[in-house]
């Protein structure tokens, strides 16, 4: 973590400096007439992409949510390894670590062979393979990762906080408007005490509805949630219990020979485990809520799957139950079909994609929605890219939700079939439940999504030089050696969520400290030329890194590495006293060597940029200038200054 630069402060390293951008007098608790970006939903996804926003005190931003306050027990609670490595850049990871049940094994559980009426464990696996995130799949309440998010907002310089008990009730997009107008207009009920029936007008350029599946926004747009319900119900509860069962710990899959099946994640905090249980078939167009299901009801569905094991529930901290459908809007933006104009609404998260919570995906696959969304209505809004970037939203974000609903469809439909047997041949064997579950852990843990060829995403032509950073998918780490200190660090670390671009220089088996090295050459370019992206796009006053971070990544150990015979580029001076930052260049871990790891070439190395949400955008030569600005060009504007 680095703090500082511009002059010593006392107290948490965290808090921002307070600016006011909103024009509004401290003590009003109204809406402002106009902001830049206006969220609908304090879930997930509304509060990945306010706290993303909140980085960036120039941007107006304001959260509206229709509950009286903050959540205090949600629904959602798996948070998977690439959800982990997000949080990381928004500097909560750790706390989540600390807090979180951490899922290592997964064991499944099938009728004895013996006993058919008893229940046998099967096999087991582990969660996540070696070697795919530094961080673990983990278990956590929604509602902290809600507080998480709302601690960043509030020490950020705008000090963000949600406006609550206020419900959208319709919004107004004029698709004719300029640049620089507010097009989207947004009414709102105010539903608190002492306001009921207040309404308030609010002007933004740009709207994304986090609001639900029973979205708003969605409907305002005129979209719908398009597919099938497969007439499935299940019933979720959270519960202490005291049981024989022997993996209450583990993540655990029970199928039983006639009484269903239960799938078991144990919770946070040692005790609290949760119990998704599958019940009854629907009929065509029966809705659960008509059957008056009751926790009593659940908790004897759990017994009777897990005989002969015990269950004796002591306490229900909360439960449900729902139906199983996979739904998907056609697109997440407000751009009607043959239209080529900007988008200025949005939705995000359920309001867009619905399916079941049994695959863990949906809070994960909403926050990453948002985190996609957020750096480009910042790229937009401060003037570092044309409007037209906000097609690609839709674009990514569409195609991944779809590949989503295909999995949970699937998979769903192996966990609520009956099991295969003499009578029922065409059933569904538990072994091939576990290969399903293996064969698909990328997938499950975030780490599979890979964007398509577009404005963003670059040509594989030279993937050869990095075949570890796939283009189009998350950057993954790896450890390394930071040269200034010998500090032990993870590469993908240096990851924030701040808007900016990364350009990770791989050097070769040259010398880098001679004149002549090829990652010099690079860096005289980056410093000097007119076509550099860095001297193109950053700003007069900004410092050198604030739109594209170059890191350097040398294959010498770092004992053996002069920093004064680096190039001066790789030591910029930054902030009003241009003090220098040291944690530009890395070496080796000599135990886990990254260049190994992620399939560098060793002769002549190779740059990778990364794009704000973590996603390699492209792989080229170290000295591929001209590619690597004509890239840039494609995506940032000039004339910023």
């Amino acid at each position: 973590m680095q703090f500082h630069l511009n002059g010593f402060r006392t107290g948490d390293p965290d808090i921002c400096a307070q600016t006011d951008t909103t024009g509004m007098p401290a003590d009003s608790d109204e809406l402002p007439g106009t902001v830049d970006v206006l969220i609908v939903g304090c879930g997930p996804a509304g509060l990945t992409l306010a706290a993303q926003l909140a980085a960036f005190p120039s941007i107006r931003t304001r959260i509206v949510e229709q509950k009286a306050g903050p959540l205090e027990l949600g629904q959602a609670d798996g948070i998977a390894c690439r959800t982990m490595e997000m949080f990381h850049a928004f500097g909560f990871c750790e706390k989540v670590m600390k807090e979180a049940y951490w899922v290592n094994e997964t064991t499944f559980w099938k009728p004895d062979p013996d006993r058919p009426e008893t229940i046998t464990r099967s096999g087991r696996v582990q969660d996540v393979e070696d070697g795919l995130s530094e961080f673990p799949h983990v278990i956590l309440n929604q509602a902290r990762v809600h507080d998480f998010y709302l601690d960043i907002m509030r020490k950020s310089a705008n000090r963000l906080e949600p406006d609550y008990s206020r419900r959208l009730v319709d919004l107004a997009v004029d698709p004719s408007a300029s640049a620089g107008d507010y097009p989207v207009t947004a009414r709102l009920e105010r539903t608190g005490a002492g306001h009921e029936g207040k309404t308030e007008t609010v002007r933004a350029k740009y709207v994304v509805g986090c609001d639900g599946a029973r979205s708003a926004v969605r409907k305002a747009l005129g979209r719908e949630l398009t597919g099938d319900s497969a007439n499935q119900a299940w019933g979720v509860m959270d519960v202490l219990a005291v049981t024989d069962f022997p993996d209450i710990r583990f993540k655990a899959l029970v199928q039983s020979k006639s009484e269903g099946s239960i799938l078991i994640i144990p919770r946070e905090g040692g005790y609290l485990v949760r119990i998704y249980v599958e019940l009854d078939k629907l009929n065509e167009n029966e809705r659960v809520a008509g059957r008056n299901i009751s926790i009593d009801q659940l908790i004897a569905a759990a017994q009777r799957i897990l005989h002969p094991h015990a269950l004796d529930v002591k306490e229900v901290a909360w439960w449900s139950v729902y139906e199983i459908g996979q739904r998907l809007c056609d697109r997440f933006d407000d751009v009607a079909d043959g239209e080529d104009r900007p988008p200025h609404v949005f939705i995000a998260g359920d309001a867009c994609h619905t399916h079941s919570p049994k695959a863990g995906q949906g809070m994960n696959v909403s926050m990453q929605d948002t985190f996609n969304l957020g750096w480009k209505l910042a790229h937009v809004l401060l003037g570092r890219s044309s409007p037209a970037l906000l097609h690609s939203y839709s674009e990514e974000r569409q195609e991944t939700a779809r590949m989503l609903i295909e999995f949970d469809r699937n998979w769903s439909r192996m966990l609520s079939a009956p099991l295969k047997s003499e009578s029922n041949p065409d059933g569904v064997d538990p072994e091939d439940v576990r290969r399903h579950f293996v064969a698909h852990g990328r997938y499950t843990a975030g780490t599979a999504t890979q964007y398509r060829s577009s404005t963003l995403t670059g040509s594989a032509d030279h993937q050869h030089l990095a075949t570890g950073f796939p283009v189009g998918m998350r950057f993954h780490s790896a450890p390394v050696i930071r040269l200034a200190d010998a500090k032990a660090v993870h590469l993908g670390h240096t990851l924030k969520a701040d808007g900016r671009w990364r350009l990770f220089t791989f050097a070769g088996a040259e010398d880098p400290m001679a004149e002549s090295s090829t990652i010099r050459r690079l860096c005289l370019f980056l410093d000097t030329a007119p076509a550099s992206p860095v001297r193109k796009y950053t700003s007069k006053g900004e410092d050198i890194d604030a739109v594209l971070d170059m890191r350097a990544v040398f294959q010498q150990g770092h004992r053996d590495l002069d920093l004064n015979r680096l190039p001066a580029f790789l030591l910029p001076a930054k902030g009003r006293y241009g003090l220098r930052d040291y944690e530009k260049m890395f070496c080796p871990d000599p135990v886990s060597d990254i260049f190994a790891m992620r399939g560098i070439d060793r002769t002549s190395g190779c740059m990778v940029v990364v794009r704000p949400d973590q996603y390699v955008s492209l792989v080229l030569p170290l000295d591929a200038h001209a590619d690597l600005a004509a890239f840039f060009d494609r995506v940032l504007l000039s004339g910023v200054n």
